[in-house]
């Protein structure tokens, strides 16, 4: 095909181009600028101060409770040493050892070879005698293993204060309170 066998399309006529209109207008004096009102200012400034205070309140309060926090978690440790240390205590006071020595202290004694007694016509086996009155087990002497729980009781004599002289009191010796610090030898 040839190029000149394009159809074209029938030109209309062109209608001559309308000028814009223009919208320009005097200046005229700006509008006044109403001034805010103070109203708005201190509401503006109280809620801002208000957000500021509430701030501040909770953080004292978060740190109000670390405080009890940490008191209470000392608190805690405290008695759980004491609890730990009762516990231990409570061992060693019913250690067989222990046992033994209250028991002699009561006057107890071990009985010897043991008796029965048959209930159908009375009769008893064995040697019907009772124990003797004294042990043959010393649980003090010296065939006893120490035991590290046993605590030995402190001697808890006193002496009064008589008109010739001032009082003796007989204590245990208690370490140093520690009141500064730990306690550390003079150095030069």
């Amino acid at each position: 095909m040839s190029l000149n066998a394009v159809v074209r399309k029938p030109v209309q006529p062109v209608a001559p181009a309308r000028e814009p209109q223009r919208r320009l207008q005097p200046v005229t004096r700006p509008a006044v600028r109403r001034k805010p009102k103070l109203a708005y200012a201190l509401v503006a400034l109280g809620g801002a101060l208000a957000i500021g205070a509430a701030q501040v309140a909770l953080s004292l309060a978060i740190t109000q409770d670390s405080f009890t926090l940490a008191g209470l978690s000392s608190q805690q440790r405290e008695l759980s040493l004491q609890t730990h240390a009762l516990q231990e205590e409570l061992t060693g006071l019913s250690s067989p050892q222990v046992l033994a020595n209250s028991a002699a202290g009561l006057g107890m004694v071990v009985a010897g070879s043991p008796s029965y007694l048959r209930l159908s016509d009375g009769a008893v086996f064995g040697t019907g005698a009772g124990a003797d009155w004294t042990s043959t087990v010393n649980p003090g002497g010296a065939g006893a293993v120490s035991n590290s729980l046993i605590v030995k009781p402190a001697p808890t004599e006193t002496k009064t204060a008589t008109d010739d002289g001032p009082s003796d009191a007989t204590t245990p010796e208690l370490p140093p309170a520690i009141t500064d610090g730990l306690p550390s030898p003079t150095t030069r």
